[in-house]
């Protein structure tokens, strides 16, 4: 009842508010009291009374009385309440039911003299044994013992969630000193908040499932792989008992049948390891392999070795050194995990347990280190403690992730103790064939991985030699199949990603989670980590916004994806289920066939190893997707590259994907059309059908949408039988979900009031070239990406080509034999379109080479009919098509070519002195190239002898790849600063906002407000002196180099961007 819940609460504020903060704390949050004093409260509610009276609540128990009368801190607080919950059940009892004697009013007085509060107060106690004898099996029977985690946090957090799960702990009721009840609730609303009994319900339920949701997060990280073991052994169990091996997929009886061979052989590794006389040759990695139970060992290494045969560009094999290192760090982050949960264990429980770590790491190293560990992290758990107290539970998340003050194992470790477990995976794992029908033939059994070199050829006369591990040819038929038996870390997260305070304080609750992917570069590591937090602020808060961005799997979108698949594939750019079939060896001596049959044979093979990958990919993000698909909400926490690119760290079903992924996720959060969403549903329409209807003005794509208005609708109704159009659209699954969307507002009857939850996107014109546009003012050039408003887009790739093709005309008029280019001109006569000279335009911003530039179009070229007989002169046609499109671009780009060329010059003076290239981002981030020349040392593993590189920063810098990049990656600080700022301000405005580098995303509905906002910022970040900025920033880290000055700059006005409809679209 509504009346129930205020009643509840206003009894519980009461009670708690005649004692000092810290025992009120205790009253509130700890077992037993909390729990049979709510119990009393909700009865006593129940008999819905209009009054309470604060008085003697806690002055009568002994124990209790320690804590009324003294001044102790909390903790001791907490120590007093748990020492009564230590004592036996029957000692509890007794001290409650004679305490309870002496909490009621003196009965002896005349009935008369009794208030309706003392009459109140009376029933209350009266209702105390009950409440006791009712809740003593449940909220007193527990194991204290069991909660003492390394932090001792666990128990604290439970008396603090144990009012919160009845939902009848408010704090703003709470937190009021000397308040004390009122006589009566007006109509069943609350105490001072004016919600009524159903938004309190709401508020209760609302609360509650976040707190489900939170749970399942910390579970899902901290015991996937302990789940996983667990799953395995029950299964083994009832596969025995129930013999229900033949009926288990041929992929999940492979993995099962290895895990148990595999655990044991890792329990025997363990077991030497403790064995003194067989320590020697174990000591780089045997404590390490201690630090976790045998079977979670055995998980980790069957299921990363598996994800990487899946995910490797080879085709069902994995270098050694590659799977080594993978399985060495997935083994140190669960290490951290397992030891925060574990390390305050009593010895006497991990005895009894032969998994445990007493059995496996019986030795006087590790019980030193586990002594030395609980005593470093008293502190941080009194902390703990008091932060728990105080409800700062984000607070206290973080402090458990990053509570474990060990040293980082090295790589080295990494490859020891992954290369010893590879190798154990290859001793005990096997396959057989599948069984003849008829029963007799149990088929082969041939071991399931292999250990062999193959040979690389870096250059002519130059080889290298590299170990890797194979997997027989049943397990690869079988492999993209087993996904679904897969732990998958870093998967999306239920709630809200924990925002980042630090380099490593923020995104997941547990799992290890860096701001930035330095990739081993300590030098930008230690730049971010020096750099003062107010610096950064925006940085970090947009992180924070792209990361609160919820997401749902389009659950009809999966089911048609499910059905093409199950299908075989091979549409909507989904890769076909089969192979192709390998060529016969021919039968003849013919050296010419013979050669043309090995062609054959390796592009084959090519080919089905493209189609292995793809099939495994899709297997991994359909996994996820079937995983979230009952989920309201998921979150992608979000990091950076070292150039301030923002990435989702979960790597499969992102909003970064390809077409696959962006069709199968939208907005958790729905938004009405309002005026203009349904107009912008069929822009997005037409932008997704691609081709030239891209480049149509806004008008003439809402157009498209409407003459094809009954093709829409059958593909969002009868997508796999009707006419299909979303077929023919370039990213087709995105196409099928704004049709569907489009078809559901249309059938609402009032698309304005329709709640879509569909992103809309708006993006850049070859945005690289924009910033060079507005970094140099450069009118013609910002003309050509739309940085200056026109009817209709501006395509820079046609305009380009448009260039081309007249130079071309010029020189094809030439004599062939006075001008070397006259022959190529001519072959190349109807070749020059925009699809030609698009990618080297697109990767103009790179810095593209002319040798890149012509292995781009000689590609073009090879995909078409033969120009010419010979090949050689197709290549001298690629070569001079190249020269001409570079130089086009320069003439369309003047100040950009200018400016890209000042930021090289400077770039190889910094290196030349032997420096990196470091500079800071408009929003404040430090930037540090990682490009230095690495050394590679050999290490000895049990499987063959590994050579790592060596990411030591002492290393001297390569100075060709400092100058070459730096000009994109300066672009790139500042696309990513241009998106952070649009991020922050939408989030400011009310908008939900998701961005893809130069792809912003947002409702419908909103896309004009997007639209305003995002050129605001545009023209906010460039209206400050960028180039100049650098400049003295280069000049302050290196007084004694001489830079050149900034390049001369056009008279482009920025707030025209203002006015272009096409900037963005």
């Amino acid at each position: 009842m509504p009346a129930e819940v205020c009643w509840t609460k206003g009894i519980l504020s009461t009670t708690a508010c005649i004692f000092p903060e810290h025992v009120k704390q205790v009253l509130l949050t700890g077992y037993p009291v909390a729990g049979m004093w709510r119990s009393a409260a909700q009865q006593l509610a129940r008999q819905k009374l209009h009054g309470v009276r604060s008085g003697r609540i806690a002055s009568n128990f002994p124990l209790l009385r320690q804590v009324t009368t003294s001044q102790s801190t909390a903790h001791q607080a907490s120590a007093s309440v748990q020492s009564l919950d230590r004592a036996s059940e029957s000692d509890r009892s007794s001290e409650f039911k004679s305490g309870l004697r002496f909490l009621k009013p003196s009965t002896s007085s005349s009935p008369s003299s009794l208030t309706p509060l003392d009459s109140a107060f009376i029933e209350l106690v009266d209702l105390l044994p009950k409440c006791w004898q009712s809740t003593s099996t449940t909220d007193f029977n527990h194991d204290h013992s069991k909660l003492q985690t390394p932090l001792q946090v666990f128990d604290s957090r439970a008396y603090s969630s144990a009012l919160e799960e009845d939902e009848l702990c408010d704090e703003d009721i709470i937190g009021k000193e000397n308040e004390h009840a009122r006589e009566a609730l007006p109509n069943g609303s609350n105490w001072d908040t004016g919600l009524d009994a159903d938004s309190l319900l709401e508020q209760k339920s609302r609360k509650r499932k976040a707190r489900e949701l939170h749970k399942r997060q910390v579970k899902i990280e901290t015991e996937a792989w302990q789940q996983a073991a667990t799953e395995y052994r029950e299964l083994m169990t009832e596969m025995c008992r129930k013999s229900l091996a033949p009926n288990l997929p041929f992929a999940q009886s492979l993995l099962l049948s290895w895990f148990e061979p595999l655990r044991d052989g890792i329990l025997e590794e363990q077991r030497a390891y403790g064995n003194r006389e067989h320590r020697e040759h174990r000591s780089m990695y045997g404590p390490y392999m201690c630090q976790l139970p045998a079977d979670m060992l055995a998980v980790i290494t069957m299921h990363r070795l598996m994800g990487l045969l899946m995910c490797d560009q080879e085709h069902g094999c994995v270098k050694v050194i590659h799977a080594a290192v993978v399985i060495g760090e997935a083994v140190e982050q669960e290490v951290r995990i397992f030891q925060l949960m574990n390390s305050q264990k009593k010895s006497k429980d991990a005895e009894g347990n032969t998994n445990s770590l007493g059995d496996v790491a019986n030795n006087e190293e590790l019980e030193a280190t586990r002594k030395a560990d609980l005593k470093s992290k008293k502190v941080v758990r009194d902390k703990v403690k008091k932060l728990v107290k105080q409800n700062k539970l984000r607070r206290v998340d973080s402090i458990l992730k990053h509570a474990s003050t060990d040293e980082p194992w090295s790589t080295v470790i990494h490859v020891k103790l992954g290369s010893r477990l590879l190798e154990l995976m290859l001793e005990t794992s096997f396959v057989r064939a599948p069984a003849c029908q008829d029963g007799d033939d149990f088929g082969e059994l041939r071991p399931a991985f292999q250990h062999k070199f193959k040979n690389h050829v870096l250059r002519q006369n130059v080889n290298r030699i590299y170990g890797v591990i194979e997997c027989d040819q049943l397990v690869l038929a079988e492999i993209d199949q087993s996904v679904k038996h897969m732990v998958m870390p870093y998967m999306p997260m239920l709630v809200k990603p924990l925002p980042w305070k630090g380099f490593n304080e923020g995104g997941y609750l547990y799992l290890k989670s860096s701001i930035m992917r330095t990739q081993g570069a300590k030098e930008q590591r230690m730049a971010v980590i020096d750099t003062p937090r107010k610096h950064m602020k925006v940085v970090v808060e947009a992180l924070n916004v792209l990361g609160e961005t919820g997401w749902r799997v389009n659950k009809r979108v999966l089911e048609v994806v499910e059905k093409l698949w199950k299908a075989g594939g091979g549409i909507a750019d989904l890769v076909e289920a089969d192979d192709v079939p390998i060529p016969e060896r021919p039968d003849t001596s013919d050296k010419e066939v013979w050669h043309k049959w090995k062609v054959a044979v390796s592009q084959a093979k090519r080919t089905n190893s493209e189609r292995h990958s793809l099939r495994c990919d899709t297997e991994l993000k359909l996994g996820v997707a079937n995983k979230l698909i009952d989920e309201e909400a998921f979150y992608y926490p979000h990091n950076l590259d070292f150039r301030g690119r923002a990435y989702p760290m979960h790597p499969h079903l992102n909003h970064l994907g390809n077409d696959l992924c962006r069709g199968l996720l939208i907005f958790a959060d729905g938004k009405p059309l309002g005026p203009s969403g349904l107009r912008w549903i069929k822009i997005q329409l037409a932008n997704l059908y691609g081709g030239s209807v891209g480049k149509m003005s806004f008008d003439d794509r809402a157009a498209f949408a409407e003459d094809r208005m009954e093709e829409i609708l059958d593909s969002a109704e009868r997508p796999l039988d009707g006419s299909r159009l979303w077929l023919k659209a370039e990213d087709p699954f995105q196409f099928l979900a704004a049709c569907i969307d489009l078809r559901d507002a249309l059938a609402s009857g009032n698309p304005e009031t329709f709640v879509s939850h569909l992103p809309v996107h708006q993006d850049g014109s070859c945005n690289g070239l924009q910033h060079y546009a507005a970094l140099g003012r450069d009118r013609i050039g910002a003309e050509s990406v739309n940085l200056i408003a026109g009817d209709k887009p501006a395509d820079v790739y046609s305009g380009i080509a448009e260039r081309v093709k007249i130079i071309m005309e010029k020189d094809a008029l030439k004599n062939p034999l006075t001008s070397r280019n006259a022959a190529s001109a001519r072959l190349l006569q109807g070749q020059i379109d925009r699809k030609l000279v698009k990618q080297t335009v697109m990767t103009s911003v790179y810095g593209v080479t002319f040798i890149g530039a012509r292995m781009q179009i000689l590609n073009r070229l090879k995909e078409r009919s033969p120009i010419a007989v010979d090949p050689v002169d197709t290549y001298r046609a690629a070569c001079y098509a190249a020269k001409v499109t570079l130089d086009a671009l320069g003439e369309m780009f003047k100040e950009a070519r200018c400016i890209m060329s000042w930021l090289g010059d400077c770039a190889k003076i910094i290196a030349a002195a032997g420096h990196t290239v470091r500079w800071t981002s408009p929003l404040g981030l430090p930037i540090v190239q990682p490009y230095r020349k690495h050394s590679r040392h050999l290490v000895k593993t049990s499987l063959q002898v590994l050579a790592l590189r060596n990411t030591d920063d002492n290393h001297p810098v390569l100075a060709s790849r400092q100058r070459s990049a730096f000009p994109p990656n300066f672009v790139h600080s500042l696309d990513s600063s241009h998106m952070m700022m649009t991020a922050l301000a939408c989030s400011k405005a009310g908008l939900t906002f998701a961005g893809v580098h130069d792809s912003y995303w947002t409702h419908a509905g909103d896309v004009e407000n997007m639209n305003v906002i995002l050129r605001k910022n545009f023209v906010k970040l460039y209206k400050q002196p960028i180039l100049e900025n650098l400049l003295l920033d280069f000049q302050t880290q290196f007084p004694d180099l001489v830079f050149p000055e900034v390049p001369a700059r056009g008279d482009l006005d920025l707030k025209e961007v203002l006015k272009s409809p096409y900037f963005f679209n």
